[in-house]
Formats: C-alpha cells, sequence, structure tokens
C-alpha cells in the first residue's frame, strides 16, 4: 500500500457571499497547511478551489499515517527518586506509574545539573483518516466569518447552510460528520446546467469532474476567463473595457461557468459625467462599462451570464431592460442637481451631524476653510481657489446623485461645480479633495487641491483627537493612521513646506472641545504623524531602515518637507565609505559629553590648543562650519552631510592622539567644547549617532 495519497476535501453550500469568497479560501488553505504541520503528517502541497457553492482543497501526497514517535519522558532527579537505603520514594514511584512501568524499568540520564530517572516512551502515528474530521471541523471554525448562520435544529454556524461533504484519501472515503453532513464522494455541479450528484472517483479526478458538470472550480482560472471573455465581447462593439480588479474577482465569485454577453443601453445616456455610467453599470448591475480607444464611454457593457443560454438574445435584452431604469434614474438625479448651484446647498450642512461632540458638516467645512486660509498664507499663495474650494467641498453630500450613489462625492462636486460655471482650479479640488485615497493613489494635482485635502485632514485628526477617540491596538475606525499617511505624502510629493507643529496647533485651537486640560494634545498629534510618516518610508518610500529615521527625528523638524529632504540625505550619506567611523564617533562623543555633564558646556578657544591632533581639528571644524553654512541655508543636507565626511581623518587623529578628559580642567573643557562643537555641525542635519553600523547604504 502507498504511504502517500492525494487528498480532497469539498465543502458544498448555498451560495457564498462573493465578496468573502477568496478571503474564505485562503483562510482554509492557511488552517489546514497549520494543522497538517501540527498533526507531524508530511505532504506535497495545497491546491485551493472556490466557486459560489464550494470551498475545496487538494493535498497533494498526504501521508497516510503519522510517523511513530519517542518521547523522553524525564522525571524527579535520582537524589529524591531513592532514600538512603536505595529503596524507590513516592515520587519514583508516581513517575513510573505515569510511564507505565515498574521503577525498574526507568532508565537514568545524566546532565550538567545532576542525574535524572527518564523513560523513553513509544507513540504509535495514527492513521491520517483518523485526524482529517477534526482538522477540517477546527479550520472551519476558524474561519473569519463576522456573522454564522444556523439552521435545522442545530446549534452550530456556518457561513451558509451545507448541503454536501467530500472527503476522500486517495479512493476511500474519509469517515466524517459536519455540521449534521457525512462525508461522501458526491458533490454537485452547476446548479441548472448539471444539477445531478457528481461522483468524485479520485482527489486527483477533481478538477475535470466539476469542469465536465460546467463548474469552473479554480477561482484564478474563473477570473482569467471572465476578463478574457469580457475583453473579447467588448472588442465585439470596436471598444475596450478598463480593468478593475475588484469587480473582475467579484463577477468570478458569482459564476461557476461564465459566459460573455454584450449589451446596449441609449446613447443619450451618454451625456452623464462618465462616472456616473460607470458606477451605475458597476456598482448596481456588476456590468463591465466598455469605453473607446480615447477612453471614453460607449453606450456598450458587458455582462457574465453565467449560464449557455438556448436563447442569448433573450438574455442580452433581458440586461438591457434592467439597466435602462437604473440609467433613467441617474439621469434625472443629474438633471435635478443642476437645476441648481452647488453654493446653494451650503445652508443644508448645518442640518448634517459630521460628529457629535465635533458639530456639523457645515461647521466643518468652516473650520476647513479657516486651515486653508493659515496654510496658504504659511506657503505664501493665493488662497482665493483653495477658500472657494473648500468652501464648497462638501456640498455635493446632500444632492440626489451622492445620495445614490456615495462613492461618487467629491467627484460630482467638481462636475457640478464645473457646470456652475466655478473655475478649474476650484472643481479640480474640489474632485480630488479626497486624494490620495489609498496607497499609490495619485495626490491633488493642484496647490489649491492639496491645501484642501491637507486642511481636511489636519482637522479630521485634531478634532478626533481632541475628543479622545484617538487610535488604540487595530482600531481606527475614523482612520486617522489612512488621513496622517495622506498628509504626510501631500506634504511631501507636493512640495508643501509648513510648520506641520503650528498647523495641529492651528487645527486643535479651532476644535468646538474645550482642550485647555490637555496642552500637550498639538505634540501627541505631531508624535502620531511623526510614526505614519515612518511608516510612510518604510512601506511606500523604500526606506526601510528605521536608525536612518531615529537620527532625522532626534532633530524634530517642524517641516515634514524638511524632514524628507534630511532623511534623504542621510541615506545617502550612509553609502559613503566614512559614514561609519563618523557614526562611531559620534556616538563615542555623545557618550563622552554625557559623562562629562557640566563640563560639557564651554565655549572652544582655538587659540589655547596645543597637540597638533587637536588643532587639526579645529582647524577643519572651522573650515567645515564654512563650508556648509550656504549649504545649510538651502537645505542642501547631501552636499552638507558629503562636506562633513572629511572630518573623518582628523576626528579619528584627535581620538588617537588626545587624552580628551584631562586632569586640567581648563584643557578638559575646551576639549570638550571642541568635541560639542564637532558634534553640533552633524546635528544641523540629523543626530548621526543613531546610525547603526553594519546596517548597509
Amino acid at each position: 500500500m502507498n504511504t502517500h495519497a492525494d487528498c480532497l476535501i469539498e465543502i458544498g453550500m448555498e451560495e457564498l457571499p462573493p465578496l468573502a469568497m477568496q478571503p474564505l479560501s485562503a483562510a482554509f488553505e492557511a488552517g489546514m497547511r497549520k494543522r497538517l504541520g501540527a498533526a507531524r503528517l508530511g505532504f506535497g502541497d495545497i491546491e485551493s478551489f472556490a466557486a459560489p457553492r464550494r470551498l475545496a482543497v487538494l493535498i497533494r501526497d498526504l501521508e497516510r499515517q503519522q510517523a511513530d514517535e519517542t518521547e523522553l519522558m524525564r522525571g524527579p532527579p535520582v537524589r529524591v527518586a531513592f532514600d538512603d537505603d536505595g529503596k524507590p520514594t513516592r515520587a519514583a514511584e508516581a513517575f513510573a506509574s505515569k510511564a507505565g512501568v515498574a521503577v525498574a524499568e526507568l532508565e537514568r540520564q545524566s546532565t550538567d545539573k545532576g542525574e535524572w530517572l527518564v523513560f523513553e516512551a513509544q507513540r504509535n502515528g495514527e492513521p491520517a483518516s483518523a485526524l482529517l474530521g477534526d482538522m477540517v471541523a477546527e479550520s472551519l471554525d476558524a474561519l473569519p466569518i463576522p456573522r454564522r448562520m444556523r439552521w435545522g435544529d442545530s446549534d452550530a454556524g456556518f457561513i451558509r447552510p451545507l448541503h454536501w461533504l467530500v472527503m476522500l484519501h486517495g479512493d476511500d472515503v474519509v469517515p466524517a460528520t459536519l455540521y449534521g453532513v457525512e462525508s461522501g464522494r458526491r458533490s454537485r455541479g452547476h446548479r441548472f446546467h448539471h444539477p445531478d450528484w457528481v461522483a468524485i472517483e479520485t482527489p486527483a479526478s477533481y478538477e475535470t469532474a466539476m469542469r465536465d458538470a460546467y463548474v469552473i472550480a479554480r477561482f484564478s482560472e474563473r477570473r482569467d476567463l471572465v476578463w478574457s471573455r469580457a475583453s473579447a465581447a467588448a472588442a465585439e462593439a470596436g471598444g475596450t473595457l478598463v480593468e478593475d480588479a475588484a469587480l473582475i474577482n467579484e463577477v468570478a465569485a458569482l459564476c461557476d461557468w461564465p459566459v460573455a454577453v454584450l449589451g446596449e443601453f441609449d446613447a443619450g445616456f451618454l451625456e452623464l459625467p462618465g462616472e456616473v455610467l460607470e458606477s451605475t453599470l458597476k456598482k448596481h448591475q456588476r456590468y463591465f462599462p466598455v469605453v473607446g480607444a480615447n477612453g471614453a464611454a460607449r453606450n456598450a457593457f458587458v455582462t457574465m451570464a453565467n449560464i449557455e443560454s438556448v436563447a442569448p438574445e433573450a438574455v442580452r435584452r433581458g440586461n438591457e431592460r434592467v439597466v435602462a431604469p437604473r440609467l433613467a434614474d441617474a439621469a434625472f438625479f443629474w438633471g435635478n442637481d443642476t437645476a441648481t448651484r452647488l453654493e446653494s446647498r451650503l445652508a443644508r450642512l448645518d442640518d448634517v451631524v459630521y460628529q457629535r461632540a465635533l458639530g456639523s458638516i457645515g461647521d466643518k467645512v468652516r473650520r476647513v476653510a479657516a486651515l486653508c486660509g493659515h496654510l496658504c498664507e504659511a506657503l505664501g499663495v493665493d488662497a482665493t481657489d483653495a477658500l472657494r474650494a473648500a468652501a464648497l467641498s462638501r456640498c455635493d453630500l446632500v444632492t440626489d446623485m451622492v445620495g445614490e450613489f456615495p462613492d461618487l462625492q467629491g467627484i460630482m462636486g467638481g462636475h457640478y461645480a464645473r457646470h456652475d460655471g466655478e473655475s478649474d482650479g476650484v472643481a479640480t479640488a474640489i474632485r480630488e479633495q479626497y486624494f490620495p485615497r489609498f496607497a499609490g493613489d495619485a495626490i491633488p494635482s493642484g496647490v489649491a487641491g492639496q491645501v484642501v485635502s491637507a486642511a481636511d485632514r489636519l482637522d479630521t485628526l485634531a478634532g478626533i483627537f481632541a475628543i479622545g477617540k484617538r487610535p488604540g491596538g487595530s482600531r481606527d475606525p475614523f482612520a486617522l493612521r489612512r488621513s496622517a499617511v495622506g498628509l504626510v505624502r501631500i506634504l511631501i510629493e507636493g512640495a508643501l513646506d509648513i510648520d506641520l507643529v503650528a498647523a495641529l496647533a492651528e487645527a486643535v485651537a479651532l476644535q468646538p472641545v474645550d482642550t485647555s486640560k490637555h496642552p500637550e494634545l498639538a505634540d501627541d498629534l505631531y508624535d502620531f504623524v511623526m510614526e505614519r510618516l515612518r511608516h510612510y518610508y518604510s512601506r511606500e518610500a523604500g526606506i526601510a531602515r528605521t536608525d536612518l529615521f531615529d537620527a532625522v527625528l532626534e532633530r524634530m523638524p517642524r517641516s515634514v518637507l524638511d524632514f524628507d529632504q534630511r532623511l534623504r540625505a542621510v541615506a545617502q550619506f550612509v553609502a559613503l565609505p566614512e559614514a561609519e567611523a563618523l557614526a562611531a564617533a559620534n556616538k563615542r562623543i555623545v557618550n563622552i559629553l554625557r559623562s562629562a555633564g557640566v563640563d560639557a558646556g564651554g565655549t572652544l578657544d582655538v587659540s589655547t590648543l596645543t597637540e597638533p591632533a587637536a588643532i587639526a581639528l579645529a582647524n577643519a571644524m572651522v573650515q567645515a562650519q564654512t563650508d556648509t553654512r550656504p549649504m545649510i541655508a538651502e537645505r542642501d543636507y547631501t552636499a552638507t552631510l558629503s562636506t562633513l565626511a572629511s572630518l573623518q581623518p582628523a576626528v579619528d587623529s584627535f581620538f588617537d592622539d588626545v587624552m580628551v578628559m584631562a586632569e586640567d580642567t581648563a584643557v578638559r573643557r575646551n576639549r570638550l567644547a571642541l568635541l560639542s562643537d564637532v558634534r553640533g555641525l552633524f546635528l544641523e542635519v540629523a543626530d548621526v549617532s543613531e546610525l547603526q553600523s553594519g546596517s548597509g547604504g
């Protein structure tokens, strides 16, 4: 008999929620991997399958039985196990009883801590068939299911009621009962094309058997089919599709057997904004919009029928009939919304609650506008567009279109502003006010939009912190971490050189909350934003070394843009051959100055230096001060650190030839002052003593 065989586990149920399919499939596979490993059952690999009515795993070359195991049981020390006459004590007898043998059968083991009684217990491995049922049950119980359904008279629950359970190891059925369903080798095919039972003869035949029953069981294959067939259908209409991974995955999760259907709608609806058409087709219908070569919307769509109909034209007409009233509703909303100007909705924002302790949306809009004025003044730019965009930024929240399509907020505001005759700068700023929305998303394209988006994030952070709702652990219900990352991205990538500390303090002062008892609130916000800045560099900007970040953070730059310039300069500095020695020298200087205490606070008197190495270092330092002063003024930190790297030979010679802690107090203080001045030069950019040696560039 073979010692290994493929194993198939399929959980058959009513249709899964499409958005839950992939996470559940991945979790089921991970759970089985974990439990097979813990059970000491070897296997080759695990393949996952997921379709609307099933989750399955195919475990290649699974061992049929656990290997036998030897366990060394250790008992009491020999000195405790036997009395002075060599007779076993109660401790020895208790250990022998636990091991199931006589005391005389116990062995002794010598260690560096003495001699102990031991026993080697042999454990026979169990067959996999006796273990798999519990492993599958535990894996299913651990799936991330927020709310479990219950059916029949059972107290057990799952995401959907189970209807069948396939468990095979080789040719044999693995006996098990899960959620009241007994295991077997019978599966189900397509609900309409193959409603009868499907016999699975072997695990390896599963995928073919499902395909013969009109089920593409492998999710990745089905997803590729959805995209290729939808693209081919769009090409028939002379257009293309805009790839949308989330929509492709969702449609693939809805279909066992994807069949593309090309449909059309009235060309008059093309007068609607493209995003409205797209949202109607995607969000409401799960259709793929078709666009022309220039990206402009066309009056066509592609859907997946999940059935090879004998009357495909009827399927097409049915889908066209369904989408027509949806588009008509959108057209009505557009016409109704554009009948009045955006600014006419400003008063209604006072009736919409933003957060109970922070007032209405209207209150938030006014705070954001005030922050826009502060930021524009700090940047020295014209505030006209930013202030106008801020005032109108939330007006689309009370339009009919955004009420029906919440994902279009901001986008519709931009369209309505342009329809009202607002400037391009204002309309674009309103449209892009929520940018960046996710990692990798673009920041607002213009200064007005960047200012509005930054001001909105400042207000959100300050307001939620002010009412004591700051994030904790994994909880972040107000998405403050995302807001902070978006803020620093706007400041860095938009080159907005503002005083973040002052901006945060202004945002806190504008909140309708008494913050007098928390004077440190702005400092807490600064620390929070800096931690998200650390996250930004490690995850998005590709600067993962935390010691580089800490070296700059020690200087607490008030401008995030300034922080970025310093950090990138330090990142280049560590690649220099002198960097490691200078970092070590700075660490040594820090330790010396800390140990010296009060003696380290003097002013350098170059004229009293006598040792050649001390004079050479002082001269090199003075020259470096002269050379780097204009560089620092221009924030050319890379050139500054490159220039300071030339100090390495003089610093090394100083430490080799000069005793810093001289007995003469005046001499000692002067040498300490020299080191303090050398360290101060580097501190103009960053605290390089924080840099770790051997970390690489």
